[in-house]
Order: C-alpha cells, then sequence, then structure tokens
C-alpha cells in the first residue's frame, strides 16, 4: 500500500458569476492502510479534493503524488465508489459488473470472474452473481459498487458519501460491512461524509474542512478500538470532539449529521 500526499491544492471553478474556489492550499499525508474521513458542510471542497485525488479534476495550483509518482489523470491504483446507484452498468450482472475493471486490465475470462467471485463473497453477495442491478436494493448496488472498486486491486480506495442515499438500517449495515472489508484488504480509503458519527465509526483519522474557502480546519484522530460501538461514552465523545470542530461551519450552512 502506498502513502498520498497532498501539497498546497487549490482549484478554482469559473462560473457565470467569475471565479469560485473549490479548495485552497490543502496539505496533509495519508499513510499506507489507513482510513481517512473528510467531512464538512456542503461546499467546503470536500467532493472536489476527492477528484482530485481521483484525476477527474487539475488543481490550478499544488499537486498529489501517491507512492511518489504525480496524479496526472485517473489511474487503475485508485478505486471508486459514488453515491449514486446509476454507476453500476445496468445491462451487466453483479459478476460482469464487478469483472469490468479486470477486463479493462486484459485479464483472462477465467481469472477476473474467479477475481470477480472472491469481491462478491467478501461483499457477502456470492448469491447473486447473476443478479442485475434493478434486482437489487440500494445497500447491494453499493456492494457491488464496492467490489467493483477493490477487483482490479487498486492501492487507493476512494469513497464520496457511497451510504447517503441508503436508509438508516442499511447504513449501519453498510458501515459494519465497510469496516470488515478495510479490516481485511487493509486498502488505503479517503471518504467523504458529512455525517459526524460515520467518521468516527469508520476512520483512524477525520480531515475536517472549512467552506472558508474550501481550507482544512482541522484534522482529529480516532485513537477507539475496533470495532466500535456507536453508544460507547468514548464514542459519543469523539463524536462530541468533531462536532465541536464543525460548529461554526455546521451552523452557518446546514446540520452536519
Amino acid at each position: 500500500m502506498v502513502p498520498i500526499e497532498i501539497r498546497d491544492v487549490t482549484l478554482v471553478y469559473d462560473t457565470p458569476g467569475g471565479k469560485v474556489p473549490g479548495v485552497k492550499n490543502v496539505n496533509f499525508n495519508i499513510g499506507a492502510s489507513e482510513f481517512v474521513c473528510i467531512v464538512g458542510p456542503s461546499g467546503c471542497g470536500k467532493s472536489t479534493l476527492l477528484n482530485i485525488i481521483a484525476g477527474f479534476l487539475t488543481p490550478v495550483a499544488g499537486e498529489i503524488r501517491i507512492g511518489g509518482k504525480p496524479v496526472t489523470g485517473h489511474g487503475m491504483d485508485r478505486g471508486v465508489v459514488f453515491q449514486d446507484f446509476a454507476q453500476l452498468f445496468p445491462w451487466r450482472t453483479a459478476l460482469g459488473n464487478v469483472t469490468f475493471g479486470l477486463e479493462m486490465k486484459g485479464v483472462a475470462k477465467d481469472e477476473r470472474e474467479k477475481i470477480a467471485r472472491e469481491q462478491l463473497r467478501l461483499v457477502k453477495l456470492e448469491k447473486f452473481t447473476g443478479s442485475y442491478p434493478h434486482h437489487l436494493s440500494g445497500g447491494m448496488q453499493q456492494r457491488v459498487a464496492i467490489a467493483r472498486a477493490l477487483a482490479y486491486n487498486p492501492a487507493v480506495l476512494l469513497m464520496d458519501e457511497p451510504f447517503a442515499a441508503l436508509d438508516a438500517l442499511t447504513r449501519d449495515d453498510m458501515q459494519r460491512l465497510l469496516a470488515d472489508v478495510w479490516r481485511a484488504t487493509r486498502k488505503t480509503v479517503i471518504y467523504v461524509t458529512h455525517n459526524v458519527a460515520e467518521a468516527v465509526y469508520l476512520a483512524d483519522r477525520v480531515v475536517v474542512m472549512s467552506p472558508h474557502p474550501g481550507t482544512v480546519k482541522a484534522e482529529i484522530k480516532i485513537e477507539l478500538p475496533r470495532p466500535r460501538d456507536p453508544l460507547s461514552v468514548e464514542f459519543l465523545e469523539c463524536q462530541k470532539e468533531l462536532l465541536g470542530h464543525l460548529g461554526h461551519d455546521a451552523n452557518a450552512n446546514e446540520p452536519v449529521n
């Protein structure tokens, strides 16, 4: 696994009303196999930063290095999972969706199907290999998306509020599943969320962003043992500390759950 260096990254959007900052002078490192959550109110640049790391956006200043190599576009060293269920190909089965990245890498059919079945087993969907996305619940579709992102063995997994559209019970189940998958794979994970409890449950470290404009406000290390109990006093204290850092920005924009 490889560390990530984010150095003085700035991005500006051109809009009809003029230039709008997306992120400004963002600096932090991510260690190998570290699970980092990025939190903050809407408009703070969380998703913008994730898209720069993914290589979908190009900063106007600064750079991102993965394993010492500068990011110059999207690469197979990064797997991406979005919030939108439409990220899956509707004409492909669960197995077909998971094999897609392996096909792009030129992996032989038997080998890629073997790998895809292993990843679907990891996300507990081994009985649904032949199912199409419209036959699967939202949570199951997101599990397929996670399996697809992991199948071609990227060094880094990038996740942009992947569980935000799910109901509360399904979201809790998915958080537990993702924690288990991370422990099994030890991928480096960068996870964007609005949800403070989710960040405390999943992260080794939480990066708090402020929308003034798109800067890092604080970095909080979560030193709770795993698996974590969301009802424990220690968990609630971490949540309270994180909310304290978010307080002013959250009130200025919208509540942070």
